[in-house]
């Protein structure tokens, strides 16, 4: 068969699996999601095989560090899986849920609005292979089917890991149609993921490079649930604890740098900055962190880099921040508002008008308060896993867990009623 066909095929098989979920018990999709757990740890050392051969090719095609990161697969990694799998086992079942419910005085209509599954998922991903495993367990947890299209340099990893997906659903007598990955690494069956495959594909959730979500936000024919970057800001406020300010910063850039959490800007207030910059900088210098700053922030450290316009916009995903001293909270905000992507920005601050202003007009899906940027993960807000991070207007918003995989339907119930 063509490419073309195979994706059709791929779709038909996807829309068929999703009717089959979209009824199937609470029961069923946790025992799929608990076996699958138990194929990913019997299989571990498949799964590290495989990976290996991705980081050797990765390596030999020069792939910069940060890639490799998001890449590499170790025994703790292979057993975080797992454990996300049955994280989101546990996880209340939102298929049938009733979010209201009320009676129009006018005609006596029972009338619910209850969560039903969206059906069919697509999944575009380059180098996280855990994402075949977060994605297809989060989209089946919430009665979706799912049709994962891995990168190139993760196809081996996110093989193996499918194969456990399937146990996992072969064993709750469930379709292995279900979850789903297209075999094969040519780039134009992405496109037609993004024509929607006949209308057998809901929604599009892209996790990636820039240059990858840009593509799908701007070619696909169905909805969109992405961000396009991850520039997010630490914002230290006059009256943020020095150790505090310290510690968050440092973590917020170097737990790991590759991540679309991970603080890309710093900005100090002037109240504090002849006491928490030199102090805040060091620490980051020390965790080997290139500092790029404006003529005063190099008038206080050392190495310290000129920093440009292009800067401010930049997300390294690297040992790389730039920092900038800002008049007050006012400015802060003006700040992340105009340089920022909407992803994750937070405030260091004692000071609760500061921290409300800042929570009410940072227009980012997640505003954080004394914590570090890297808590923007689905896991960290108890979701079990996450499909991605949306920085959209849309009903999915922030950390896409298994509620934001739903939609809605109203039930209406009568007594034979007329409309007059």
């Amino acid at each position: 068969m063509t490419l073309e066909q195979d994706m059709l095929t791929l779709g038909q098989t996807a829309n068929q699996a999703a009717a089959a979920l979209s009824i199937a018990s609470t029961d069923a999709k946790n025992t799929a999601l608990n076996h699958a757990a138990k194929a990913i740890r019997t299989n571990s050392a498949d799964i590290i095989a495989a990976n290996k051969i991705d980081v050797k090719n990765a390596e030999n095609n020069n792939i910069s560090a940060a890639f490799i990161d998001r890449l590499l697969l170790d025994a703790e990694r292979v057993e975080a899986i797992a454990i996300s799998l049955e994280a989101v086992a546990k996880l209340a079942d939102p298929v049938g849920t009733i979010l209201a419910e009320w009676t129009p005085k006018q005609n006596g209509l029972n009338i619910k609005r209850k969560r039903v599954p969206l059906g069919v998922i697509g999944v575009i991903y380059e180098s996280r292979p855990n994402v075949t495993a977060d994605a297809g367990a989060l989209c089946l947890k919430a009665g979706n089917a799912t049709i994962l299209r891995g990168g190139s340099d993760s196809i081996n990893s996110s093989k193996a890991i499918l194969t456990a997906m399937q146990t996992g659903l072969k064993a709750a007598n469930l379709p292995i149609g279900a979850i789903q990955m297209v075999n094969t690494t040519d780039r134009a069956a992405v496109g037609h993921m993004l024509t929607g495959l006949n209308g057998n594909i809901d929604v599009i959730v892209p996790r990636g490079g820039k240059s990858l979500v840009a593509r799908v936000q701007q070619e696909a024919r169905v909805p969109v649930f992405s961000h396009l970057e991850g520039i997010c800001h630490v914002y230290i406020d006059a009256s943020a604890d020095l150790n505090m300010a310290v510690d968050i910063s440092f973590n917020a850039k170097l737990r790991r740098t590759g991540i679309c959490g991970s603080a890309e800007t710093l900005l100090i207030d002037q109240a504090v900055k002849d006491t928490h910059l030199l102090p805040i900088i060091e620490k980051l210098q020390a965790g080997g962190c290139e500092i790029r700053g404006n003529d005063y922030v190099q008038s206080v450290g050392k190495n310290i880099v000129a920093a440009t316009d292009e800067d401010w916009t930049t997300e390294y995903l690297d040992k790389i921040i730039s920092v900038k001293i800002v008049a007050n909270v006012d400015a802060a905000i003006n700040h992340v508002n105009h340089y920022g992507s909407h992803h994750t920005d937070a405030i260091i601050s004692e000071t609760p008008d500061n921290v409300a202003r800042f929570f009410n007009e940072v227009d980012s899906a997640i505003v954080i308060h004394n914590a570090s940027t890297q808590y923007a993960d689905g896991g960290e807000f108890g979701m079990g896993a996450e499909i991605g991070i949306a920085t959209g207007k849309m009903h999915a918003r922030g950390p896409v867990g298994v509620e934001q995989l739903t939609s809605f339907k109203y039930v209406v119930s009568g007594k034979g009623q007329l409309r007059p």
